[in-house]
């Protein structure tokens, strides 16, 4: 999603500078900065204390380390600014100054970024056809949209029945969906397919947020624990444990039926667990 579109794009448009924003342990700042030290790109990360969190490893450790590691620079605000607006005004003072800037919205969730989910559902669709598995659901986090939008395009576009559920990490149902609904048309404009999606494709469960982003509530700590020690597998305390979370409860209660086939899209984040360690005490 963020090399093979965002960075492309910003190598295309010949940039000197790749700046984004998002919350201090931000998993897409840290991976943006990584990928613009791979491609020899100057990047500037502007990261939101949407927590106010008193524990120092929360600032030091984590993503925010790995940023600084992979040779990113960086500047903070204050919790509930419009960070993108935010960006471009820091992005147009660097290009006052003559510099080349390439922004990137918060979570690379544009009709660019996007594409990288699009050809993740093709992806998938390609793996269930060489197994001969016969998916009922493929669930996810569901945060700043893209993840989600590319996804539902990606299945939409060739008419595939798999039902998509994004499981919320920040904001309310209503809005989580029209967010990624916004997203998803764009992005099926520029792959030429703008009729593809409809409002009610778009689904999202926002149950298991708990106290708020970043904030891990006891189903996202049990679903970390139950996936590390169950399966080797590390998720993470912002998204995918939250996602991880939804899961598990839909299993439990009866909601995904016995015998039903579902994949769990692990959009990664281990890297946060260091920045949470306060958590698992």
């Amino acid at each position: 999603m963020l090399t093979e579109w965002l960075i492309a794009d910003a190598i295309e448009q010949c940039a000197e500078y790749v700046m984004t924003q998002g919350a201090t342990q931000s998993n897409h700042a840290r991976q943006t900065a990584a990928a613009c030290a791979k491609f020899g790109l100057k990047c500037h990360i502007l990261l939101e204390d949407r927590l106010g969190s008193k524990d120092s490893n929360y600032y030091e450790n984590g993503n925010v380390l790995l940023d600084d590691l992979f040779g990113a620079t960086m500047e903070y605000r204050p919790s509930g600014l419009d960070m993108n607006q935010e960006l471009e005004d820091v992005a147009n003072k660097y290009r006052a100054e003559g510099k080349k800037v390439y922004t990137i919205v918060g979570g690379g969730s544009n009709e660019i970024g996007a594409l990288g989910y699009v050809n993740c559902a093709y992806e998938m669709l390609q793996q269930f056809d060489e197994k001969a598995l016969d998916v009922d659901h493929i669930v996810h986090a569901t945060g700043s949209a893209g993840t989600q939008a590319g996804m539902i395009i990606g299945l939409k576009s060739v008419e595939s029945d798999i039902k998509l559920l994004g499981f919320g990490v920040r904001v309310a149902k209503e809005k989580q969906e029209d967010n990624v609904y916004k997203v998803a048309q764009r992005t099926a404009e520029k792959i030429g397919r703008p009729d593809c999606v409809k409002r009610e494709d778009v689904i999202a469960d926002t149950n298991y947020v708990g106290q708020g982003y970043g904030k891990p509530a006891e189903s996202t700590i049990e679903a970390i624990r139950l996936f590390a020690q169950k399966e080797g597998i590390l998720l993470d305390p912002v998204y995918s444990g939250k996602g991880a979370a939804g899961l598990i409860d839909y299993c439990r209660n009866g909601i995904f039926k016995k015998g039903e086939t579902i994949v769990f899209l692990h959009t990664g984040g281990s890297a946060a667990l260091h920045g949470y360690i306060n958590y698992f005490k």
